[in-house]
């Protein structure tokens, strides 16, 4: 079913509501240039500046407080409409270093230096470039929809997601301090679901997860006489090994699945040297944060184990490089946004998502500054809505939708390209989310006025 038939089929509970494709068949030119503006100039975690700029002078344009470098190149806008809830909507936008494979005309050829000083191509392969402008179209919308709610919006674009450092500096930075504590933050992230499915699930629905890296030292040598040397990439292939068990052998599988991944190793520069040092680099992903931290327990024991064992001169360096807690729904607004889009688009088109493994540095939107914090945190709903073209959808073999998501490029791919349908789509989830978090004026006294 294409969405406008959803549009037309079901009504809104009230009727005062902007009709929403009509909305964005007015707004769609700019915002598809906005888009392809964005796609074809990514910008990677901490080196927004130019994505940031452009955010802050559409905002500014219509009418929004905004104020920029906020945690680095974050900008924040604030809408007053009278009385009412304040209500957060982010949207990330940082690109990742994956050079694009997808062939489009806007395709990325933009290469700039990592954190590292590298020369890397970048490419928004996971679909921030489509936040970002979901979240200018809805500003507008709600901006020039002001007679028919009530409440203050506080609209976020948020830096260095990928690295899971943005939502953090921001909050260090006194977001709420500066701006006011939200009554709830929301956020979605588009997925390769077909246009027209929203993902939703109650609770926990996205798992903690942590970057760690371990630095093995040794005592290099020639390949030739080892009994000279102690050999670091040895003591790595053994931890290697024994960091499988955690999950295996250590963790109760009763309590959900735990992710650990060793994504990087590095060590020497040639087959007949023995290195003075080895470097493991991995990730872990948990379904709780007290398992997060059992397994980066687990990890420091471990390595500091296999490293005496194999006579290394001095115990390891263990980093975590990143960590994000798990990302938990509120019950009661969750219920709302998703009775929201049922009502709208029809409840056939909203699927369970499960709790998945990715990760987000979202939920330190709650305002706690530790997973213990007792504090009463700011409620969070987090979202995904599809960004797979109905053609492309129909193509991918499997009969459900999870069998053509395993067949689709996903988020992070080099061939990863949402729809330009899932522009519209995108504003409309986040539009109604954000009308069933505000409060709405049931008897207007003008009609929406138009958008130009």
């Amino acid at each position: 079913m294409e969405v406008s038939e959803t549009l037309q089929r079901t009504q809104p509970t009230n009727a005062w509501r902007p009709n929403l494709t009509l909305a964005h068949e007015q707004l769609a030119p700019r915002l598809e240039a906005f888009y392809r503006d964005l796609h074809a100039h990514p910008e990677l975690s901490t080196q927004e500046q130019q994505t940031a700029a452009k955010v802050a002078k559409w905002l500014e344009r219509i009418g929004y407080e905004v104020t920029t470098g906020v945690g680095g190149y974050g900008v924040v806008g604030v809408l007053r409409n009278g009385p009412g809830p304040t209500v957060l909507l982010r949207a990330d936008m940082d690109a990742l270093p994956v050079e694009e494979k997808t062939g489009r005309p806007d395709a990325s050829h933009v290469r700039m230096k990592d954190a590292h000083g590298k020369m890397v191509p970048v490419m928004h392969a996971c679909g921030h470039d489509v936040h970002i402008t979901c979240l200018v179209g809805v500003a507008e919308l709600l901006a020039q929809s002001r007679p028919h709610w009530r409440g203050t919006l506080m609209l976020v674009a948020q830096p260095a997601e990928e690295t899971l450092q943005g939502a953090r500096a921001m909050m260090k930075d006194g977001l709420y301090a500066r701006f006011g504590k939200p009554d709830v933050a929301l956020a979605q992230h588009v997925a390769p679901l077909e246009v027209g499915l929203v993902g939703h699930h109650p609770g926990a629905n996205m798992m903690a997860s942590a970057n760690v890296r371990v630095r093995i030292f040794g005592k290099g040598g020639h390949g030739s006489q080892p009994q000279t040397a102690v050999d670091p990439v040895v003591i790595a292939a053994y931890l290697v090994t024994r960091l499988q068990t955690i999950v295996s052998r250590e963790v109760d599988l009763t309590r959900g699945g735990v992710v650990l991944t060793v994504g990087s190793i590095h060590a020497g520069s040639r087959s007949n040297v023995i290195p003075d040092e080895a470097v493991l680099e991995l990730t872990v992903r948990t379904p709780t944060d007290a398992l997060q931290k059992q397994l980066l327990d687990a990890i420091t024991r471990m390595a500091k184990a296999e490293c005496e064992a194999g006579r290394s001169p001095k115990p390891p360096d263990i980093e975590v490089m990143e960590h994000t807690r798990v990302m938990v729904n509120d019950d009661s607004y969750f219920t709302r946004v998703r009775a929201a889009h049922a009502a709208w688009f029809g409840a056939e088109r909203i699927v369970d998502t499960g709790l998945g493994s990715g990760s987000e540095d979202f939920p330190y939107f709650d305002g706690r500054t530790s997973a213990q914090d007792a504090h009463a945190p700011v409620p969070l709903v987090y979202w995904f809505f599809g960004g797979t073209s109905h053609e492309a959808w129909k193509r991918a073999p499997g009969k459900t939708p999870w069998e053509k998501v395993q067949a689709l490029p996903s988020n992070h791919s080099s061939r990863f390209d949402p729809s330009v349908d899932s522009l519209r789509f995108g504003c409309e989830t986040l539009l109604l989310a954000a009308l069933a978090c505000l409060d709405e004026e049931p008897n207007p006294e003008s009609e929406p006025k138009g958008l130009h």
